[in-house]
Formats: C-alpha cells, sequence, structure tokens
C-alpha cells in the first residue's frame, strides 16, 4: 500500500459523519512485524440496550503507518441506530494517536479525539492526552499491556440549557492479547478514568474481542463492550453494554 492510497483512505472514512463513549484504543493497533502502512474495514450488527433497546449497524476503519521507532494511527466510526419507533444516526468517533519508541518496554503517545453521542447527551466531546504505555509481557502466545495518562477534556452536553464541562482526567488501563491458535486471537482492555479533582467522577470501561481469521484477508470478529459512568451527561443510564459480531477486511 502506498503513501497516496493511505492518505486517500483517511479522508475517505473522516469525511463520513462518525459509538462508544470511551475508545479501546488497544483493539484498534494492528499487530505486524514490518514498517509502513497497514489497515482494517469492518462492518457489524448489534442489539444495544443502553436504557432503551436499539439495532445497530457500524462501519470502522483503522490505518497506521509504522517505523522503527514511530507509529501513527488514525480511527474513524461511523454508527446508524434503529429503534422501534425511528432510525437515526448520531453517533460519531474520529481518533488519532503517535507513539515513540523510548525503550524496549515503554513508548510515549500522545492521542486527540472528537466525537458526539447525542443518545448518551454528548452534543460534542473533544480530548487531548499524553503518557507512557508499556510493554509488562509478550511472547507469541499472550502479550499485556498497561498505560496510564493525562487528559484534558471538554464535553458539551445536548439539551437545554447549555452544559459545558471542562476537566482533566486520568486514563489508565491493562490489557492482553491471547493467540492461541494462528488463526485465532482474544483481546480484552479495562479502563479506569477519574477526574483528578474528584475520584468519585470516574468510568470504567470493560472491552473484549474475539477474532478468527477465515481467510488472507477476512475474519469474523464478536465484540463485547461495558461502560458505567458514575455521573453520565443529562439523564443518560449509568450502565450501557453492546455484543456485537461482524466481518473485517485486512490490507
Amino acid at each position: 500500500m502506498n503513501l497516496y492510497s493511505g492518505i486517500f483512505i483517511v479522508f475517505l472514512f473522516t469525511s463520513l459523519s462518525l459509538n462508544a463513549q470511551v475508545i479501546n484504543i488497544e483493539n484498534a493497533r494492528l499487530q505486524t512485524d514490518t514498517t509502513g502502512w497497514k489497515g482494517e474495514v469492518a462492518g457489524s450488527f448489534a442489539l444495544v440496550n443502553n436504557g432503551v433497546k436499539l439495532w445497530l449497524a457500524g462501519a470502522d476503519a483503522h490505518l497506521q503507518y509504522k517505523t522503527e521507532k514511530d507509529l501513527w494511527l488514525a480511527l474513524v466510526h461511523y454508527g446508524l441506530q434503529k429503534s422501534a419507533e425511528e432510525n437515526f444516526s448520531d453517533q460519531a468517533l474520529a481518533h488519532l494517536r503517535y507513539n515513540r519508541k523510548m525503550g524496549k518496554a515503554v513508548r510515549w503517545e500522545v492521542f486527540t479525539q472528537l466525537q458526539n453521542n447525542l443518545v448518551n447527551n454528548i452534543k460534542s466531546r473533544f480530548l487531548a492526552g499524553t503518557g507512557p504505555r508499556i510493554k509488562v509481557a509478550g511472547n507469541a502466545i499472550i502479550r499485556l499491556y498497561a498505560a496510564t495518562a493525562v487528559m484534558y477534556e471538554h464535553e458539551e452536553e445536548s439539551g437545554s440549557p447549555k452544559t459545558i464541562h471542562r476537566d482533566a482526567r486520568s486514563s489508565s488501563y491493562l490489557s492482553f492479547t491471547l493467540t492461541p491458535a494462528p488463526n485465532t486471537e482474544l483481546s480484552a482492555t479495562t479502563y479506569y478514568q477519574p477526574l483528578l479533582n474528584q475520584f468519585s467522577d470516574h468510568r470504567i470501561l470493560t472491552q473484549a474481542r474475539l477474532k478468527i481469521k477465515t481467510g488472507k484477508y477476512f475474519s469474523v470478529q464478536m465484540r463485547w463492550y461495558y461502560l458505567f459512568d458514575s455521573a453520565p451527561a443529562g439523564n443518560s443510564p449509568k450502565e450501557t453494554y453492546t455484543f456485537s459480531t461482524g466481518l473485517a477486511y485486512e490490507f
């Protein structure tokens, strides 16, 4: 894949009107031993219960560029939701991340993200942060990572009166990837994101993915997503979860 093709794909998916309040960046990393471009596009269907039962169809695109010491990662997501009464598309996310290899086990990361989620009363949320990512263990069967970061978050709730939050949060996670067979991969990540000045205001996210390759380029993926937010926007529920399955194409 050449440079111009990679740039074209980034702009193609970014031009879409961009499902998760907290993104699992570990599942977005595409494992490769070679440098250069690598990407994945995926589609999925899901049943969601976040106070109202919804059917969801989604499209995701991941693109990364890797050198010996640097990694650039771009992620976009588009979500379409259907309730019993109406169809609506109101979830969008764009994420950009850069990390630099500082040693055998440590990388330093910088990231930014823009999203909206009207179902959860988020008109817009912008965040930017930085921190280290540490490889705790790794071999051909299992990889274990830990990371912590400090991030600034600017969030505007939907509805009236206009409510804006400007906060500093910690964002820490533990992640593992298990590869019991060449065509099978199980990964899971748990995040903890409290306000730096009020730890009672926090989010906990757990996301797991089972990926089974069905050919050189295609795979079947099953995902489970759980989020607890102690202080959600508006009248949104504190707990939400999603189970989805779909097909992915990797290039």
